[in-house]
């Protein structure tokens, strides 16, 4: 194992276990797959349950994956769409700094994981055991991850993204 699979296991550990924790806290932390789905509601992701109990399988999914190196574009897939579907729906209009709730972070994790696809996740993952190599590495690994995750993002919310429209209130005078 060289400086760069070094790097490329303590990246994909990093953001994968971020990934997974987002789900886990979905599931066990606070009001769980109840308030998540309350909370998607309020922002316009109908029906809430089914997105909550997708939002939180997908982050753990995807985390795992991606942390050990498995299926490794698929799981930057899912990191995209998550992190799209995040950015879009709640963070859009707040800027780009987290500090403000703007989509940095969003951006960070999606980024990070189309690298690893592209880079692919180095000899220490469980897609160099299994396939003898990078799955999908270089330009297919990241279109696989990028493209993939922007069409999946793009179904869930042309499908399910209903926002409640606020009536302007009528002019006075």
């Amino acid at each position: 194992m060289n400086s760069i699979d070094t790097g490329l296991l303590i990246l994909r550990v990093c953001l994968g276990l971020t990934m997974a924790a987002h789900g886990y806290g979905k599931l066990f932390r606070g009001g769980r797959i109840p308030g998540t789905a309350r909370w998607f509601e309020s922002i316009g992701m109908r029906p809430g349950l089914v997105h909550a109990w997708l939002a939180a399988a997908t982050e753990v999914a995807a985390g795992i994956s991606l942390a050990l190196g498995l299926l490794t574009p698929f799981a930057a897939a899912g990191f995209v769409a998550l992190m799209f579907v995040a950015a879009w729906t709640v963070h859009r209009d707040k800027g780009f700094f987290i500090a403000g709730d703007g989509w940095e972070y969003n951006m960070v994790l999606a980024v990070g994981a189309v690298v690893v696809a592209i880079t692919g996740p180095g000899t220490a993952s469980l897609d160099s055991q299994f396939f003898g190599g990078e799955l999908f590495a270089g330009w297919a690994g990241g279109l696989t991850a990028a493209v993939g995750g922007l069409v999946a993002a793009g179904i869930l919310l042309g499908s399910a993204y209903r926002p409640e429209v606020v009536a302007a209130e009528p002019a006075r005078g």
